[in-house]
């Protein structure tokens, strides 16, 4: 007997003789025909797709077109007409303020919407027998008046009475002896202030009282200052409790 031991010869298995353990030769020499085989089918792919692209751009194209075509970007012009009707609407319901009048002052002398034509006019409805608003007003324009100094001159302070049962020329005459040199007081017959009143807008009413005298009452009455040009338009109104400072500033813009 032999002391040698027989040598036993692995099997390979057919599976592992055939597949290429990564890194070896067999797998690069895999690796390329893999990818070849991967890059021909997207290369007869691309073609296709790059046609696909460039029908679906130019349809949506045609289809933008056709849209704008359909339907017009008439939305600014829209606004504009609307912008327009609004301004034609505000300018034709826009409510005129002053207009003809004839009244007296506190001289006696006839006074005409005409009498003061070419001069500002700074206009006040209130009555004597205000207890505070009145004069309150009648100072304010008063130092209005002083504050702009020179350009007075072209100013002319009017006291209308929205009260013409109590407030006579000469009651009138007294009482802006208190304000402006230059404060005139007009007054009139009954239908003559309600018409001066109705041309400018003017609220004025008497109270409600208890008082039994028929002499004894108050007014109730717009209390708002009206500037009028030189031709007797309307150009802008003071609110009660303005400085005289802030109405002096916007005076002068007009003078």
């Amino acid at each position: 007997m032999s002391d040698e031991t027989p040598k036993i010869e692995p099997k390979l298995n057919p599976t592992t003789e055939t597949t290429a353990k990564p890194g070896s030769d067999a797998a690069a020499e895999k690796a390329p025909e893999t990818a070849k085989k991967g890059s021909t089918g997207l290369t007869r792919m691309g073609p296709l797709l790059a046609v696909l692209a460039i029908i679906i751009s130019v349809g949506l194209m045609f289809a933008a077109r056709s849209y704008k075509t359909a339907n017009p970007p008439v939305a600014s012009e829209t606004g504009q007409q609307a912008t327009k009707a609004a301004k034609k609407s505000t300018t034709a319901s826009t409510v005129q303020i002053g207009g003809p009048f004839t009244l007296v002052d506190h001289n006696s002398k006839a006074i005409t919407d005409k009498t003061y034509a070419g001069k500002h006019m700074l206009i006040f409805f209130g009555y004597t027998f205000c207890p505070d608003v009145c004069p309150t007003a009648l100072t304010t324009i008063s130092n209005t008046l002083d504050i702009i100094g020179d350009s007075a001159e072209n100013v002319v302070p009017l006291f209308i009475t929205v009260d013409p049962s109590r407030d006579t020329p000469e009651h009138l005459k007294e009482y802006v002896g208190y304000f402006h040199p230059k404060m005139v007081a007009l007054t009139g017959t009954e239908e003559q202030i309600k018409a001066v009143t109705k041309v400018f807008r003017v609220y004025a009413a008497k109270a409600k009282t208890d008082n039994e005298d028929p002499e004894d009452y108050l007014m109730d009455h717009s209390s708002i200052t009206y500037l009028m040009g030189p031709d007797g338009k309307f150009l802008e109104h003071f609110s009660h409790g303005m400085e005289p400072e802030k109405i002096a500033e916007r005076l002068l813009k007009h003078l």
